[in-house]
């Protein structure tokens, strides 16, 4: 469900870079409109400010480039008090198209004194409605916390401060996120006709502006623009990453405990039938 960042409302960024042939401006774009972008470069890292209030079209951050499987992590610090109709985000996507793949972090905004939606979700070849949500047994907003993605050709799985909270498994002859590269995209927009109570509450514009703090973005993907992919060293670590039995008794806990929906679960969506991976994959 993640846009593109037309729709943002404000965010502030700021990332360190890996190492030092590893900056932020070889490895990212930024997108915006109508609001301020300011780079701030002390020799070792570079933050990146972008400012957006009512009326302006907003600003982002693409990687420049395009990956086939990776292990991709950011640092967050979420929007404190009332943020309803916000979305922050860290995605990855291989276009707009009809037929994209997608791999969605979502964050939904709250009204003040409300608990974060920690939305998660898989498209494949345009085929998407495979959500899971989760509050959070911290507050997001009060603190940085680390959110990743590792997608490898078995399975993708979702981590917060390195807990698995989630797996989706690839089966053969089910769709899943394999030929299409993605870029990763980290975006905060205003999100008010779906994000909060779906729709029922809006953004208070009398809050802005709206910040959201990233840092520490970590990437180990194969680089794949378009030919072939190119894999740094150490890519076994997570290519061939599945999670072990103790890990996905984490993922348990994480839904009996957490879990707020789950799209297997969702009969008034699927009058047909669920899909057929809900009845394969537990998690």
């Amino acid at each position: 469900m993640a846009r593109s960042p037309m729709h943002l409302c404000l965010a502030v960024l700021a990332l360190a870079a890996v190492a030092s042939g590893d900056r932020f401006s070889d490895q990212f774009d930024l997108v915006g409109s109508g609001g301020d972008v300011q780079v701030k470069d002390d020799g070792k890292t570079q933050d990146v400010q972008l400012i957006m209030n009512r009326g302006s079209g907003g600003a982002g951050f693409n990687s420049k480039n395009k990956f086939l499987y990776g292990e991709f992590s950011i640092q967050m610090k979420l929007i404190g008090g009332n943020s309803a109709g916000t979305v922050t985000s860290l995605y990855l996507t291989s276009g707009e198209g009809d037929g994209h793949d997608e791999i969605d972090i979502e964050f939904m905004g709250n009204s003040s004194g409300q608990p974060y939606v920690m939305n998660t979700n898989v498209w494949a070849s345009g085929d998407g409605k495979k959500e899971h949500q989760f509050y959070l047994w911290f507050d997001p907003s009060a603190d940085f916390h680390t959110y990743k993605i590792v997608w490898n050709p078995k399975n993708i799985i979702f981590q917060v401060d390195d807990v698995p909270v989630r797996t989706f498994k690839k089966y053969n002859d089910l769709a899943y996120p394999s030929s299409k590269p993605m870029a990763v995209h980290c975006t905060l927009w205003d999100g008010s006709y779906w994000a909060t109570e779906k729709g029922a509450v809006k953004i208070d514009w009398n809050q802005a502006p709206f910040v959201v703090n990233y840092r520490g973005y970590s990437s180990h993907g194969c680089v794949n623009n378009g030919g072939s992919s190119a894999c740094p060293a150490g890519s076994n670590a997570w290519m061939n990453r599945e999670l072990d039995t103790k890990e996905l008794g984490t993922v348990k806990w994480a839904q009996q405990k957490y879990m707020t929906y789950n799209y297997c679960d969702d009969g008034w969506r699927f009058p047909q039938g669920f899909p057929a991976e809900c009845s394969r994959n537990p998690y």
